[in-house]
């Protein structure tokens, strides 16, 4: 699709010049001559790039106005402001405003025309990046063969071909924002968009122009998260956060299918499935009176719960070597290999979950260790966890060898439950020992059996 500049001055002759500069260069135009027309085009369709006179036909500035419209809409888009009315002062209020660049009249058509080049290249690298992270996200596994993990599976293949909301639980990085891609990537709704709200993000103040969008009294339009995802999914993330005022208003869009904008007088129909998530206990939240009961009921038809990476150690050896391969693959880096056995890894509790394993496998692949060693180095001073075998050789010292040996013992059999999460017949079968064996050490050492 080609690149769209909109070109918006009051003076037809130098709308004219830039307009051949523009459609020479190989870009596409559209023109406005003054405040009213440019909001017009603004909100009929979004520019990839915005050429802005600051003096219109409305005031001084209405050009950086219009600058503030466009950025309230998107932050993103590249925005040219080009004056006849130049001073320092009018040139930071702009940059300030969110201007890629200034420009005073007259102008130098081949230092406009750079502009527009590295704007246009800018919003391209972006565009690029964005495309390159949503595949890459997209691209993630659900990884592990814990029962969690398996059963989450099922459920999505289950739940995905149907309309119904969706309420997933689990602790911040664990993936619940992975599981609600894939529910959208199999469901019926897979070319419709995928928009994130997050409730732990939001300015207080801004929960619902965020949700509902806003029409101002010019004319223009915000639009919200309902609309955003209108024929595809909305993942409300933290949705805990949310005042219970905001909340109130939800469940009345649930129940009637439709919303007003703020400040609009007309009901928006609504045509998107929602799937919520939280790091909260959901039920403690309602307790205190933080989160309505109502509201849980009605997003809460099917509920998905993934447990903390620390409960799924089983998992950690397949997630080590799956990131190993994605990550070096993504980033063209050389292939690291990491002892999916390391009692750091095994025994370390994970607070950031899945999340802070893979930053950690990102770390190491990027400082590309050449040896074992320094992989190891890298992972204790990571994870900041104390180091068992220096720590172990100096209480050795200081105690019997049978006691000794039964620390020893106690350490490796635990570590060894956790890897089977609990097996007792796959643990035996790796430690060379018949189960009923297992079962009396385990006894005698007084190490309680995972269930």
């Amino acid at each position: 699709m080609s690149t769209e500049i909109l070109i918006i001055d009051d003076n037809a002759d130098i709308r004219n010049i830039i307009n051949d500069l523009i459609i020479e260069a190989g870009y596409k135009t559209r023109l406005a001559a003054n405040y009213n027309q440019a909001l017009n085009e603004i909100d009929k369709k979004l520019p990839d790039v915005a050429i802005i006179d600051v003096k219109l036909d409305k005031g001084d500035n209405d050009g950086l106005e219009l600058l503030t419209h466009i950025k309230t809409k998107d932050k993103n888009i590249p925005v040219i402001i080009i004056t006849g009315h130049a001073n320092v002062e009018m040139a930071i209020k702009a940059l300030k405003a969110g201007a890629f660049e200034f420009i005073e009249k007259p102008f130098n058509q081949e230092r406009l025309l750079n502009f527009v080049n590295r704007a246009v290249e800018n919003i391209n690298l972006r565009n690029r990046n964005k495309e390159f992270e949503n595949k890459l996200f997209y691209s993630y596994d659900l990884v592990g063969t814990s029962e969690n993990i398996r059963n989450i599976k099922e459920q999505i293949n289950k739940i995905s071909a149907s309309e119904s909301r969706i309420f997933i639980n689990g602790p911040m990085g664990s993936g619940k924002e992975l599981i609600a891609r894939k529910i959208h990537k199999v469901s019926k709704r897979q070319k419709g968009p995928f928009v994130i709200l997050n409730g732990a993000l939001l300015d207080i103040e801004k929960y619902e122009l965020e949700l509902f969008g806003e029409e101002k009294d010019n004319g223009s339009i915000t639009y919200g998260a309902l609309e955003k995802s209108s024929g595809g999914i909305l993942l409300i993330d933290e949705i805990s956060e949310i005042p219970l005022d905001t909340q109130s208003k939800i469940l009345r869009v649930l129940i009637d299918q439709k919303f007003k904008r703020i400040n609009g007088n007309h009901d928006i129909n609504v045509d998107v499935r929602i799937i919520c998530s939280t790091s909260k206990n959901i039920k403690k939240e309602i307790e205190s009176g933080n989160f309505r009961e109502d509201l849980y009921h009605r997003l809460n038809v099917f509920e998905i719960n993934i447990d903390p990476l620390k409960n799924r150690v089983t998992d950690i050896p397949l997630l080590i070597e799956y990131f190993s391969e994605k990550i070096s693959t993504n980033y063209n880096l050389k292939k690291l290999s990491i002892n999916t056995n390391n009692s750091y890894l095994l025994n370390y509790d994970w607070p950031g979950n899945v999340r802070e394993l893979r930053n950690l496998i990102e770390r190491i692949a990027i400082l590309s260790p050449d040896n074992s060693d320094k992989i190891s180095n890298i992972i204790k001073e990571s994870l900041k966890t104390p180091d068992i075998e220096s720590v172990s050789s100096k209480n050795a010292l200081s105690i019997p060898l049978k006691e000794a040996r039964e620390n020893f013992e106690k350490e490796y059999l635990t570590t060894q439950l956790k890897k089977f999460n609990g097996n007792i017949s796959k643990t035996a079968d790796f430690v060379g020992m018949e189960r009923s064996a297992l079962h009396r050490k385990l006894k005698g050492l007084g190490i309680k059996e995972l269930n």
